[in-house]
């Protein structure tokens, strides 16, 4: 959870944006695709693509956060020019982001601006994995898919601007909340949704980033490691799924048009032998594995002590001060609105939100503020930590006319800020059985101590060589936890077998 105002700026695990088309023309255009090469008919030609991307980049700026590390920026930015070089659209101005999110992601807005994710480059094996990503983002622009979506949602007055990496983006989940405070603290995301370009769009730029990659002497067959990490991502959430006794992710959970991972591996695979050369006879650079390594050496793995740290059952936020610790069996999510705690059968949680400047005062005048029309009002006042707390009971209409109970916590934090705890389950029954553990929960919410902040410790990678006992060994000194080898198998792409001894291999390690 982000400090404020940025936490209330972007949806968990996931990047989009809605961009309103009424300065675009309304009955359109004609131009020709740089790409195909055929004419079809555009609200957006490329003066509005270079503008709007301009103006999104402006706003991903403002809900993400560049990652702070000018080598690793300056190292993205000279491969992705490479890369932009050899496109079907090298004449644009292109601008490459590493974002400092742990989100396994990457996205490219029209005009030219490409972004990549600390936690996608956590995966990538080389150089040339991250030029297919690069490339297969570049794809996007260069075929005008930003444009084509942006004329299909013309009829409804939006256009969809944003791509996930490679298709490989999650509904989002909406939180709900606690009456007009909730609905006032999303609205700036409320405009804008998740969705993944159509299945043909996402299987064009795979094909586009193979293409990119051959003109700039890097093997195609990347693009093929590329589609296995993101197999292996799935791999790891179905057996993470399976231990913890949930139902594996479906396809349900992904958008209707992204197209399944083995239908692009094998799409890939076939396009990647056709500018290889069906024997393997085009001889390629070497896929540049030493300088990715050591570019990716010492970067923040996993959530960053200004997103707050989740730690076993406990929450850190060294930033805003503050600690709390989850119920034996129960998941943190950390997001970017708000935390999660969320109990094994996931159909109760205590989700923790700040509360915006703008309300402020006493507890009563900020219930006044957040439910000016609350019914059957009851607040009981509480210490938590040492911080004072009014937990409040109350009756809200919602937009229907609807008579819906509210139960939620206030508390004054640490550094003048406060915080409401909101108390959510799918039905009455749910909340009554997990009424209890949510009490639990809010009673461990305090200032940070000297042990917490010793707990506290980001994660960052570094590159060790394989010792003889494999992940198995590694994993007996990593900060992982009990799962340590399974996810440092996933770190490296090595879910069935151990590199060889004396191989390099990426850990998490606790930053000094």
């Amino acid at each position: 959870m982000r400090p404020l105002p940025k936490a209330l700026l972007r949806r968990a695990a996931c990047a989009a944006l809605l961009i309103a088309l009424g300065a675009l023309s309304a009955c359109g255009t004609t131009s020709v695709n740089p790409v195909t090469g055929k004419t079809e008919r555009t609200v957006m030609d490329e003066a509005s693509e270079i503008a709007e991307g301009r103006t999104a980049h402006a706003q991903v700026l403002q809900e993400y956060t560049q990652l702070a590390d000018p080598k690793l920026q300056a190292y993205v930015n000279e491969l992705g020019q490479r890369l932009a070089k050899a496109s079907h659209r090298s004449h644009l101005t292109w601008h490459f982001t590493v974002l400092d999110s742990p989100e396994v992601n990457a996205f490219a807005l029209p005009g030219g601006y490409v972004y990549v994710t600390r936690g996608i480059m956590a995966y990538l094996e080389s150089e040339a994995d991250l030029a297919g990503v690069i490339g297969h983002e570049i794809g996007h622009v260069t075929a005008r898919h930003g444009a084509q979506r942006a004329t299909r949602q013309q009829s409804a007055g939006i256009g969809v601007l944003a791509a996930s990496v490679l298709g490989a983006v999650l509904e989002s989940q909406g939180l709900g909340g606690a009456g007009q405070l909730i609905g006032q603290a999303s609205q700036s995301v409320a405009a804008g949704y998740i969705a993944s370009y159509g299945r043909e769009q996402e299987l064009q730029a795979d094909g586009l980033g193979a293409e990119y990659l051959s003109r700039s002497h890097y093997d195609p067959k990347n693009m093929v490691d590329v589609i296995h990490v993101l197999k292996n991502q799935e791999r790891f959430a179905a057996e993470q799924a399976r231990l913890e006794g949930r139902p594996a992710p479906s396809g349900s959970s992904w958008l209707a048009s992204h197209p399944s991972n083995d239908q692009r591996l094998s799409q890939i695979s076939q396009t990647a032998q056709q500018y290889a050369g069906i024997d393997g006879s085009k001889i390629y650079q070497d896929d540049g594995r030493a300088r990715y390594l050591a570019a990716i050496e010492g970067i923040s793995y996993g959530e960053s002590a200004e997103q707050g740290l989740s730690r076993g059952r406990n929450f850190y936020h060294p930033g805003l001060g503050f600690a709390l610790t989850a119920p034996a069996g129960w998941k943190i999510q950390n997001g970017a609105e708000a935390l999660i705690l969320s109990n094994p059968e996931q159909d109760a949680g205590l989700v923790l939100r700040p509360v915006p400047p703008k309300f402020s005062g006493s507890h009563e005048q900020i219930l006044r503020q957040i439910l000016p029309q609350a019914e059957q009002v009851q607040v009981d006042k509480l210490s938590l930590g040492g911080l004072p707390a009014s937990h409040i009971n109350a009756v809200q209409r919602n937009a229907q006319g609807q008579r819906l109970p509210i139960e939620f916590t206030l508390i004054s934090g640490p550094n003048k800020a406060n915080y409401m705890l909101i108390y959510r389950a799918r039905d009455a029954n749910a909340m009554a059985r997990a009424s209890r553990r949510m009490q639990e929960a809010e009673a461990s919410f305090r200032p940070m101590t000297p042990a917490d902040r010793a707990a506290a410790k980001p994660w960052v990678l570094r590159s060790v060589t394989m010792p003889a006992g494999g992940f198995a060994q590694l994993a007996k000194t990593s900060p992982l936890g009990e799962r340590a080898e399974a996810q440092l198998r996933l770190l490296n792409g090595a879910l069935d077998a151990d590199p060889k001894p004396g191989q390099k291999v990426k850990i998490v390690a606790s930053a000094p």
